[in-house]
Order: structure tokens, then C-alpha cells, then sequence
């Protein structure tokens, strides 16, 4: 029976647990050992035996076919081929059957040594980089240590010291010795060649003198000859009286101690077979005794009792998994079955094929020659070296990212390993798994929708066909229209009227779901009974916007249907925009109609034109102002005098538009009603009416709005903006100012800071002036003075000032003020160096948003992370008791818990 087999029909599961896989059981996964790095001949386009792709390890290429042609057809299941090897099945089993690559020499799995916390290091207690190291053939791992034989090396140490002293001290000898018979001869040779006695004593005090020189360099050469010999000796000694199990000692250290005979008294490796004999001899259960003894001795030093308790957790999670410690220690290796890493011929002749056979092929490769060069008997550090290079190709193949030198495809892309399959956003895990597409939803771009009421949107008729497919199909079978589904889809493709007839009393009761990503909060995702439109945009309720964050500048959204009774039943309750006014972070409104041409056509309905004059009728009450209105006797935003409760009111016909929808109870509102005056009488809404009549109140201020808005058919142009006609005079008397400072501080009247602040005190006084005297040119009916009235969106006075006055002072990307300021404006255009000087602090703004952006959103999703799995297991109790805890004892700030 396959090893897999049981798992084929195994779909109801709670969870699945991932544990270390023993050498036994890689090799009961496998169906045969993959030895050659071959993938298929390019000839026949067959797989090659042995492997890769070799059909006697993973199944036929073919179904109910082996590879040689001899048995085909289902009559031959089962059968294995007496001439290839292959087993006649389905080539489906070449997803399922693994095959297995055994090592010539062990490897340490990359995720338990590399990474915080490296789980070999913890688990030895070896500092992560020297283990690292050890892996890696860089350094030795003492696995045994014989304490009788450690006391002999150190005996062995002091002797060698004193016999390297006592021959330091004849060389030295022999060559003062020879310095002093040299001297000797150059004495005699003296003597023979001069004459003179004063002048053969000055050559002779002088040879005499020469030879103390070298005999006192001499004696400085062999005390330090001595005191180096007696440092590397005695650094020697120390390193032997540390050396215990599991030390760590580099290639020169352990040179040092077989040179001088003292490596005999303990055992050391490098590599995989070091760790693996280390790991070997760790018995679990002893262990875990011993580490909690030590605990209990633990006082005061919390870096120890830190590190204690992150091994014993280790220790005890890996005794109560069963889990033996040296499987940590790769010896076979499971090969992936073939469809998973598939290979496949390109137009051309040529062929794609997924990484992992990159990877396969080169761990194959240096595995073959690491056998070879051991069955030759190759030096050891030949195979060292090879030992090595299989490690780093067994540890790209399982995760990449955690070597620095990832090995790169043909086009320098680094190859995707093991790990990056299953991690981060395009892994199994998040791509596959949790990010499926499902049915019955669909995309597409939006527009604005200013006829829909609140609760609906657009949804175009093709579309909505498609995703209630299985409900109009039903409808006409239980109708009559067609006998049985094939003949209702075959209708259904004909698009006759009734079908659109059925989808319209199919969708009228049933809610959709619309989504825009980035779904960063509730309001991202929102329900709506779908209006059936032409065309193939979705219409969306231009209140909603806020809530999505969204705008019809190409944005597009996804539809989603639910299905069942309970889903219907929820979207209806809780996910509709009535049921989702208030911003769920601060509870203020934000499916109101107070932004875009809404809250402008609302400003401008209720604002009073000052070009028209004031009406002298005074009005009995609305009806009389609105027949008045409409039969051309005033206009719509003319002053006029209106009795409300027995008070005579200046209003106008805008006003009593705007108040009429307001709900029963409200006073009037006698003023021009600006972006934030909508939203504070929503906040009132809320709290005294019900959620429907806020839901009409939306609607109706939005329908007012678009009319008004229409009404007024503002727009604006470059040249309505107007530029002051003094700003040269202005700016010239703002540069002799800003000289004058610079001649003060040119004669040392005042500082480099002064003059910095006295500089920009002069710019932001002449750009306020600059800022008012242009705010000032506009007309009270000026479309720009109008839109930045009503407070709508982002317009300000301040884009004013930049479009037609002076841009002023700007900041660099460190956020000081650049002491030179923007003289022009938008309408004049920046010279060179204002646009380069403005530039710099805008990118940084640019490129700061972007970060925060990335930011966030992986703070929200470790939020989601931690959250997730809490369970809420009791009902709010409704208590008004609280603890007061204190953020810090000294500060008087209390936070409530």
C-alpha cells in the first residue's frame, strides 16, 4: 500500500501538525532512489532512469501505459513491467509519489541552525555564529574530552616549553658565539694591516663597540623569542584546561595542539557529523532534569535564566513530540514529486522547468562526486571542501533566502527554493490557500451612481447574469420555460427578455457584497440590493465613497453573492451602508453626502448672491416662497423675508429647499451650510431620529446637492485665479529688508542664527500679506471663493496663496526651512532652482507616505496574526467597573483598563 494512500480521501480534518521526518520514514515515503541529475532526453523527450523524472520511481508519464509501450490499457492495473520497471496506473500519481536522494555525508536542516533562535545552537549550547562556523568547515566541535589525558597534554605542554626555552636559549648562544669570534678575526685583521697604535686603538674600541650593540640587540631578540614562546605556550595551557565537550576551537588552535602532541586527550569534528555525533549523545529526559535543577539555582541573572528556560523549552517540546534531535541532521533527502516541479517543452524546442530541478540537479551533482572522491580516497581537505559545497546546495534547496549568496537562474533572478514556495504574500499558504478565488463573484471598474438610493448599486445586467447563473437557471425549470438545465443553459446563452425579467425579481431581495481593496477596515466591504444596468461598470452610491476610500479615477471593486439563508440574512442586517454610517474608529458620520459637488450644490443652494438684490415681498411661510420661486418672481439664492413661528426671517429659497429635507424637529437653518455644518447636523440626526429617516436624509441632502450643483455650474480657470499687481513692489521691499540683515551680520551685529530668523520672519509677514491681498481680489462670486466657502475636499485658502501669490518658504527633507524662498507661483511657473529647491521636500513627503503605507499594513496584518485565534467566551456583563492604573507611579496620568 502507498505510504500517502490513507491521505486521498482524508478531507475532514481540525488540523494538521508538522513535525521532523525521521531518515525511516523519508524512505517509506519514497518509491526508489533518484541518483542521477538527469531530467528527461531531449531526444525522445522521455524521462531518464534514475532520474528525476524517472517513471519506475513516480508513476507513467502516461495513463495505464509504462514506458516501454508493452502493457497499455486499465485491463494491465497494477501491473509492474517485467522489461522497464514502471507500474501500468494513472499518471496522476506522479503528483503523489516521492522518490529520495541518500547523502554521502550528513547536512544540517538550514531551518534549525540558521535563524534566531537557531534550534542546534540552543539546543548544544553553542553560540549560533560559532556552530555556524563548525557547519560550515570553518572551525572544530569538541564532542569527548579525557580529563586524565588533558592533565598529561598540560604536563606535556610545560615540558615542551621548558625544552623550546632551553634550545632558544643554545641558538642564541651559538650566535653570540659566532658574533664574538667574528669580532675576534676583524681584531687580528686589524692588527695586521695598521701601523699607527692610536689609529689601530680608535679601530679596535670601535669593533669592540659594535659587537656590545649586537650582543645587547641579541639579548632584546631572545627575551622576546622567550616571552613570545612562553604567551603561545601558556595561551596553549588555557585553551587546554578550557576545553570541555561541545567547545569550539578554530584550525589554527587545533594545528597548534596536534604540532605540539596535545590533541590526543579529546575528540573533535567539523561539519554535519560533528553536530550529529554531538546531538546523538544528548539524552532528553536526563536533560530536561538537569535544566530544571539549574533553574532553581538560577538567581539574579536573568540573561542566564532567560537562556535556560528558552533550551529547556526546546528540550522538553522535542521529548514530548517524540521527536529525535539528530533528524535535525539531514541523511536522506525527499525528492518532490515530479508534478509538483514540472518541466515543459516551449515553442522553439525549448524548455521551462521549475526551479526545484535546478536545485535537485546541483545537491545530485555534488553528492555523486562527494561518493566518488570517497571511494577514491581523496584527502581530507578535498572532501571537506566538497562536504561543504553539499551543504550550501542542500540548504538553497530548502530555503534560499537564508543564504547570502543565493544561486541565481538564467535571468539572474535568484532561484525560488522549498521555503519560498509556501512564504509570504505569493506562497501556498497566503496565494493559494487563503487567497482562493471563489464563485459567484465577479470585477469591474466604478462609477458614480447618483440616482441610486443608498442601499443599492449598479450592477450591470451581464454580470449579474453570470453570478446568479444557478438561480436563474432554477427559476426557469421551476417555471417551465425550459425542460432541464442543459436545454436552460443553451437558452440562457440566447439572452431572451424573460430571463432579465427572472434575474430582476431574482436580485431584488438578494444583497451583494462590494469589496475594494485594500480592505483595511469594515467599511471596505459592504452590502447592496443591485439595481440591474447597461453597460459593464458597477455604479456605487457617491456616499459610500469615504467609507471604501474610493474615487472614479479607474478604481474598480469586487461583487460577491451569498448564498445561504444566514448569509443573506447578515448582509441584509449588519452590512448594509444604513448600518454603517459611523467610522468605526472615532464614530463620527462618514456615509454622509458632505463632500464633491454635494456639499458644493448644498453651499451654493444656501449661500446668498450679493449681486442680486434683496425681494421686498415679505412670504406667509414656505409654500408661498416656493410658488413665488417657481413662477419666476425671485431666484433661487435672492434675499427674501419669510415668516417662520411668528418670526420674520432673511433666508432665501436655497434654505428653504435645503430645510425641507431636513427630518420633523429640526429648527431652520438660516445659514450657508458649509461641509462641516452637514456633518454636524448629521451627528444630531443620529442621536434624535431613527436610522431610517437618517438613510432618507442622506439620499434626499444628495439629490438637493447634485441639483444645486448642476444649478450653479461653476467651474473655474487658470485665469480666474488673479495675481496681485504690487507683488514686485511688495517683494522688492521684502529683499532690501532681508539685505540689510545680511549686512548686519556681514559686520558682526548679529549671528548666523539671528540673521536665519530675522530672514524668514520677513518672508512669512510679506507671504501673509501677499496671501490676504490676493484672497482679497476674488469676487464674494467667484467660483474659487465659492468651492473653498463651502470647505469642500482639500481646497483652501493656502492653494490660493501657492496658485496666485507666492509659494513662500518650503522645507528640505530634513524638515529645516530652505532660507531662500519661493518667489513665483503656480500660474507664473517656478524658475529652475525654486522648482528643484521645492522638489526636494515634496519627494521626501512622497516616499514617506509610501513607507508608512508598507508599514502599516504589515502592523495590521501581526495585529490579525496575534488576534485571530481569541475567543470571546463570555457576554458583555454591561458592568461600569473599572481598574485605574498607572502609566508610570511618579506621573499623575491614569489610563483605564
Amino acid at each position: 500500500m502507498e505510504p500517502l494512500a490513507g491521505l486521498r480521501n482524508l478531507t475532514d480534518f481540525k488540523s494538521l501538525i508538522i513535525r521532523l521526518a525521521s531518515p525511516e520514514e523519508v524512505r517509506a515515503w519514497s518509491r526508489g532512489e533518484v541518483t542521477k541529475p538527469e531530467t528527461i532526453n531531449y531526444r525522445t523527450l522521455k524521462p531518464e532512469k534514475d532520474g528525476l523524472f524517472d517513471e519506475r520511481i513516480f508513476g507513467p508519464t502516461k495513463d495505464w501505459e509504462c514506458y516501454c509501450g508493452k502493457y497499455k490499457r486499465i485491463r494491465y492495473k497494477g501491473v509492474v513491467c517485467d522489461k522497464c520497471g514502471v507500474e501500468v496506473t494513472q499518471s496522476r500519481v506522479r503528483r503523489e509519489r516521492m522518490g529520495h536522494i541518500t547523502l554521502a555525508s550528513p547536512t544540517v536542516h538550514v531551518w534549525f541552525f540558521k535563524g534566531a533562535p537557531s534550534k542546534v545552537s540552543l539546543l548544544l549550547d553553542v553560540a549560533p555564529r560559532a556552530m555556524e562556523q563548525v557547519i560550515y568547515f570553518a572551525r572544530y566541535l569538541v564532542l569527548s574530552v579525557d580529563e586524565k589525558g588533558k592533565k598529561k597534554a598540560i604536563t606535556q605542554l610545560e615540558e615542551a616549553f621548558k625544552e623550546r626555552g632551553t634550545e632558544i636559549k643554545g641558538l642564541f648562544e651559538e650566535r653570540r658565539k659566532a658574533l664574538i669570534s667574528k669580532s675576534e678575526a676583524e681584531k687580528e685583521k686589524a692588527r695586521g694591516k695598521i701601523k699607527d697604535k692610536e689609529q689601530l686603538a680608535l679601530t679596535i674600541s670601535e669593533i669592540e663597540l659594535d659587537l656590545r650593540k649586537k650582543e645587547t640587540a641579541l639579548l632584546e631578540e631572545e627575551r622576546t623569542t622567550i616571552e613570545r614562546t612562553r604567551e603561545l605556550f601558556e595561551n596553549l595551557i588555557v585553551l587546554v584546561r578550557g576545553l570541555k565537550s561541545l567547545s569550539v576551537l578554530s584550525e589554527e588552535e587545533f594545528e597548534e595542539l596536534v604540532m605540539y602532541s596535545a590533541a590526543d586527550f579529546f575528540e573533535a569534528k567539523m561539519g554535519a557529523e560533528a553536530v550529529l555525533s554531538a546531538v546523538e549523545k544528548i539524552n532528553l529526559e536526563e536533560e530536561v532534569v538537569s535544566l530544571r535543577k539549574e533553574l532553581e539555582n538560577v538567581k539574579g541573572d536573568s540573561t542566564r535564566y532567560t537562556k535556560l528556560t528558552k533550551r529547556l523549552k526546546l528540550i522538553d517540546g522535542l521529548r514530548r513530540a517524540k521527536v529525535n534531535p539528530s533528524w535535525m541532521v539531514v541523511k536522506v533527502l525527499p525528492v518532490l514529486p515530479p508534478d509538483l516541479r514540472p518541466m515543459v517543452q516551449l515553442s522553439g524546442g525549448r524548455f521551462a522547468t521549475s526551479d526545484l530541478n535546478d536545485l535537485y540537479r546541483r545537491v545530485i551533482n555534488r553528492n555523486n562526486r562527494l561518493k566518488h572522491l570517497i571511494e577514491l580516497g581523496a584527502p581530507e581537505i578535498i572532501l571537506r571542501n566538497e562536504k561543504r559545497m553539499l551543504q550550501e546546495s542542500v540548504d538553497s534547496l530548502i530555503d534560499a533566502s537564508q543564504r547570502k549568496a543565493t544561486r541565481r537562474g538564467r535571468g539572474r533572478q535568484p532561484l525560488r527554493s522549498l521555503s519560498d514556495m509556501l512564504r509570504g504574500k505569493q506562497g501556498r499558504f497566503r496565494q493559494n490557500l487563503l487567497g482562493k478565488r471563489v464563485d459567484y463573484s465577479g470585477r469591474s471598474v466604478i462609477i458614480v451612481g447618483p440616482d441610486l438610493r443608498l442601499n443599492q448599486c449598479g450592477l450591470p445586467k451581464d454580470m449579474a447574469l453570470e453570478m446568479f447563473k444557478p438561480f436563474v437557471l432554477r427559476e426557469m425549470i421551476s417555471r417551465g420555460i425550459a425542460p432541464n438545465v442543459k436545454s436552460a443553459k443553451n437558452m440562457l446563452e440566447r439572452r431572451p427578455p424573460e430571463i432579465f425579467d427572472i434575474l430582476d425579481e431574482i436580485t431584488k431581495d438578494h444583497p451583494v457584497l462590494l469589496n475594494r481593496a485594500p480592505t483595511l477596515h469594515k467599511l471596505s466591504i459592504q452590502a447592496f440590493y443591485p439595481v440591474l444596468i447597461e453597460g459593464s461598470a458597477i455604479r456605487v452610491h457617491p456616499a459610500v465613497c469615504s467609507g471604501f476610500n474610493a474615487d472614479f479615477d479607474g478604481d474598480q471593486m469586487a461583487v460577491h453573492v451569498p448564498l445561504s439563508k444566514k448569509a443573506i440574512e447578515e448582509a441584509g442586517d449588519l452590512m448594509l451602508p444604513q448600518h454603517n454610517l459611523l467610522r468605526p474608529a472615532d464614530g463620527s458620520p462618514i456615509t454622509t453626502p458632505a463632500s464633491k459637488e454635494m456639499a458644493l450644490g448644498v453651499y451654493y443652494l444656501t449661500s446668498i448672491d450679493p449681486r442680486i438684490g434683496a425681494s421686498e415681498t415679505v412670504f406667509a411661510d414656505k409654500e408661498e416662497a416656493l410658488l413665488s420661486y417657481q413662477t419666476g418672481k425671485i431666484e433661487l439664492r435672492q434675499k427674501i423675508t419669510l415668516r417662520v413661528d411668528s418670526d420674520l426671517l432673511d433666508t432665501s429659497v436655497g434654505r428653504i429647499l435645503f430645510n425641507e429635507v431636513l427630518p420633523a424637529g429640526f429648527e431652520f437653518v438660516n445659514e450657508a451650510v458649509t461641509s462641516s455644518r452637514i456633518k454636524e447636523l448629521f451627528t444630531r440626526a443620529f442621536a434624535s431620529v431613527s436610522r431610517e429617516e437618517v438613510v432618507t436624509m442622506v439620499d434626499a441632502i444628495k439629490d438637493l446637492g447634485f441639483k444645486g450643483g448642476t444649478v450653479s455650474g461653476l467651474s473655474f480657470g487658470i485665469f480666474d485665479s488673479k495675481i496681485l499687481p504690487e507683488k514686485e513692489k511688495i517683494l522688492k521691499e521684502a529683499n532690501a529688508k532681508v539685505a540689510e540683515h545680511e549686512s548686519n551680520f556681514a559686520q558682526g551685529l548679529i549671528t548666523t542664527e539671528e540673521k536665519r530668523r530675522l530672514s524668514q520672519e520677513v518672508w512669512i509677514e510679506v507671504t501673509e500679506e501677499l496671501a490676504d491681498k490676493t484672497w482679497e481680489l476674488l469676487e464674494d462670486t467667484s467660483p474659487i471663493r465659492i468651492v473653498i466657502d463651502a470647505k469642500v475636499g482639500r481646497a483652501s485658502r493656502d492653494q490660493v496663496k501657492q496658485l496666485a501669490a507666492i509659494r513662500g518658504l518650503v522645507v528640505d527633507p530634513l524638515g529645516k526651512i530652505v532660507e531662500l524662498p519661493i518667489k513665483s507661483n503656480f500660474r507664473e511657473g517656478l524658475s529652475v532652482f525654486e522648482y528643484v529647491t521645492s522638489s526636494r521636500g515634496s519627494r521626501k513627503g512622497l516616499t514617506d507616505t509610501a513607507l508608512k503605507t508598507a508599514d502599516a499594513g504589515y502592523l495590521t496584518r501581526r495585529l490579525v496574526d496575534v488576534a485571530h485565534d481569541v475567543i470571546v467566551r463570555t457576554s458583555d456583563c454591561g458592568t461600569e467597573d473599572y481598574y485605574l492604573v498607572l502609566r508610570n507611579p511618579r506621573s499623575k496620568k491614569v489610563r483605564i483598563y
